[in-house]
């Protein structure tokens, strides 16, 4: 047997973990007790989600489809053929009629191959990945307020160094266990737990307050706090006046926020939202954490404006255990942003318009690079139906279940001339894609991953991939000689990541493999090789704003609109609205969100048998009070349907949604919510859909209807499913486990 330390493939909390390996199979993991993070302390997932690599589902040789059906083929047969229909279209159509999703779960390298076979291979910044449905906002409202569009402290430094800690938007327990561990850490040597959330999560069970703010209405509530804080004369005003601009559009634009007229919007007490604002401006060391119960709407980059308003005019920015945290869902989400793997940006954040550092690009990579903003994943359907873009390869992604609207993603995919996925199993996209592709996975490569506090790691493989499946890096290296570019043969992923530190020697220039062998990751930026890394950004009061101030940003609230002479009084302000209220035929709010047993779209944690076991299925959250309106007893069936899609699974009749309020997640194919959320009204300045809030309808079903519902989903997403199973899945009606 072998022991094996690498990185946990699951949330971005970025766990350090020791796989231990006996004939080319992972047979038990345990966390890493050297590691600062997790101080040897694994999540469910992490202890028991790794059946995946080894399952018999993995694919492992290409396929092509033919006549409806695949068919197994050469390496050299399918790249040939993907390789020739993409040089066909760009001939015809241009390069921007094809599209690149990287992946939040491949490594940094492989992102950062992705990007580049995007741009310098097909000529395109249709390039993006899955934190344009999760964290975009951060990116977008952090960069515009603070310069960086990243997490501000270290992990360790909550349970160490904060003594107030902020929770809003998040499910912290449940998505990331070992951050609310540092969480409770901190609680038990006397910090102080503040929690804002609709539903009464185990954080909001343990917090100190727990201000149950309404769904959307996270901008009147910090607006609220900082009226508080600007009245009693609690913000910092030195602070303000040497770090800080628009500090007089703040105060203008949160004088209509008392906590009276915020009490009466939200139901939240006075007293509670004074005693928030008080505890957070006079704490030594405040926290604000959040997710994405504050950047999945469309007023999302709005909600963390705000939060970086509240932090910049109290100073709770800048020193160990203050600032801003945005706890990010994927396991490199944050690496995959840093690699370029956006429209908007090249790696390291440099825009795709213009300036030096674009040319050192292009020097490098010896090609010119395009100067248009590229689609964002939210923009390629509509595209695809104007007949815009009719290739997309897809890495590593799952968008028919994680992007919002199934049906509309679906469609948009039909249409299609080419559909190119790389996975490690057959997933409910993949079986739409024209050329399937063998990815090796987790356990079974090199490379970098970035957590959500910024931490380069080492990943490092443990087995050998499946058949003939192969790492992402490799098979865009395959595709660019094949399409005439000889500017990607690389001989490893440490090749990649050199290039990568060229390119971007002020954020990754120290940050070395050979360091990596012996450190439990460094922090960007780490600009030498003698640099210790930076776990605290902006100390000092030094942003990275053309200013090199924090840019303070007045952030307006109407659920319906903000009319234009309030917009007029304000420089530039950021106007955040409700897009989908509930009415007389859609009376509820529907919600969105994930669970402690599973991820994402459940491709890899739905195929480890002890967290299949534990959560087999959906069970949407619905309220007692509306549950004995609707005659429905825990554990029958309920019908969820809004204006996109409708879904049945059972009722867990809990007080941790409001009346009014059902909560369900999209990790069962069977019952996914993303078949009833909608992509209509996109935040203007990230392109996020608003997953968080649909108007719907909600009814008694029946077993029979569950059936018939799971049966039809079979069809469209599941195929190979085993009726029996289903049938057994639905034939009873016990309480939820």
């Amino acid at each position: 047997m072998t022991d094996v330390t690498t990185v946990c493939p699951y949330c971005g909390t970025g766990c350090s973990m020791r796989l231990t390996t006996n004939d080319n199979q992972i047979i038990e993991i345990n966390g890493d007790p050297a590691h600062p993070v997790n101080e040897g302390d694994l999540c469910l997932k992490g202890l028991y989600g790794f059946k995946h690599v080894a399952s018999p589902a993995r694919l492992a040789t290409p396929l092509l489809k033919e006549n409806g059906k695949f068919v197994s083929v050469s390496w050299d047969t399918a790249l040939d053929a993907i390789a020739k229909k993409l040089g066909a279209i760009k001939d015809e159509s241009g390069p921007d009629a094809v599209a690149v999703f990287a992946s939040a779960r491949g490594t940094n390298e492989e992102n950062y191959v992705a990007q580049k076979f995007a741009r310098a291979v097909i000529g395109t910044n249709n390039v993006d990945h899955c934190a344009r449905l999760c964290h975009a906002p951060t990116v977008a409202g952090l960069t515009l307020t603070l310069g960086t569009g990243a997490m501000t402290n270290s992990i360790p430094e909550l349970g160490d160094d904060s003594d107030l800690i902020f929770i809003i938007g998040s499910n912290t327990a449940e998505c990331h266990p070992l951050i609310a561990k540092h969480v409770l850490k901190a609680k038990e040597r006397g910090a102080r737990l503040i929690v804002a959330d609709p539903r009464m999560t185990e954080m909001a069970n343990k917090a100190h307050l727990w201000l149950r703010v309404p769904l959307g209405h996270d901008i009147p509530l910090l607006n609220a706090m900082m009226h508080v804080i600007i009245k009693e004369n609690l913000h910092k005003a030195d602070f303000i006046r040497d770090h800080a601009n628009g500090f007089d559009d703040l105060v203008r634009a949160v004088e209509d926020y008392a906590p009276e007229t915020v009490a009466r919007m939200t139901g939240i007490p006075v007293a509670d939202i004074v005693t928030a604002g008080r505890a957070y401006a006079t704490a030594r060391a405040a926290a604000t954490l959040y997710a994405m119960g504050v950047t999945q709407f469309s007023c999302g980059t709005g909600n963390v404006a705000s939060i970086s308003n509240l932090a910049v005019i109290t100073a709770q920015i800048g020193r160990p255990g203050a600032g801003i945290c945005p706890l990010r869902g994927q396991n490199n989400v944050q690496g995959a942003g840093d690699m370029g793997a956006l429209p908007n940006v090249l790696a390291g954040g440099v825009p795709v318009t213009s300036g030096p550092d674009r040319a050192r690009l292009e020097e490098v990579w010896k090609v010119s690079l395009p100067p248009r903003i590229g689609l964002r994943v939210t923009e390629i359907p509509d595209a695809i139906d104007a007949g815009k873009v009719r290739a997309i390869v897809i890495d590593g992604e799952n968008p028919i279940m994680s992007d919002p609207h199934t049906e509309h993603f679906a469609k948009g995919l039909e249409k299609l001339d080419l559909l190119v996925v790389a996975d490690l199993f057959m997933s409910e996209t993949a079986r739409r894609a024209d050329i399937v592709l063998p990815a090796a996975g987790w356990g079974e490569k090199d490379g970098t991953f970035t957590n959500t506090e910024r931490r380069v790691q080492r990943l490092r493989p443990a087995v050998t991939p499946p058949g003939e499946a192969k790492p992402d890096w490799w098979i865009f290296d395959a595709l660019a000689q094949r399409l005439g570019y000889s500017g990607m043969a690389y001989q490893g992923p440490q090749d990649i990541w050199d290039e990568v530190r060229q390119l971007v020697p002020a954020t990754f220039g120290g940050i070395s493999y050979q360091r990596l062998a012996s450190l439990p990751g460094l922090c960007w930026p780490c600009p030498s090789e003698d640099h210790p890394g930076t776990p605290v950004l902006h100390a000092g009061g030094v942003f990275r704003t053309p200013s090199g101030k924090a840019e303070l940003k007045p952030v307006l609230f109407n659920p319906v609109s903000v009319p234009e002479e309030q917009r007029k009084a304000f420089t530039d302000p950021i106007v955040g609205h409700i897009s989908e209220r509930p009415d007389q035929d859609y009376p509820f709010m529907l919600t969105t969100g994930r669970r402690v047993y599973h991820y994402h779209t459940g491709t890899m944690t739905r195929r480890s048998p002890l967290l299949e076991r534990i959560a087999p299925e959906e069970l949407i959250e619905l309220n007692p009070e509306d549950a004995k309106k609707l005659t429905v007893q825990d554990g029958d069936y309920i019908k969820v349907s809004t204006r996109r899609g409708t879904v049945v699974a059972k009722a867990w009749l809990t007080e941790r949604v409001s009346p009014g309020v059902v909560f369900s997640t999209f990790h069962f194919w069977e019952a996914s919510s993303n078949e009833e959320t909608h992509s209509e009204d996109l935040d203007p300045y990230s392109g996020i859909p608003e997953y968080k809030i649909s108007a719907a309808r909600v009814v008694k079903s029946s077993v029979a209807e569950a059936q018939a519902s799971v049966m039809a989903k079979r069809q469209y997403y599941r195929e190979d499913v085993e009726l029996a199973a289903i049938v057994e899945m639905h034939a009873h009606q016990g309480a939820p486990p």
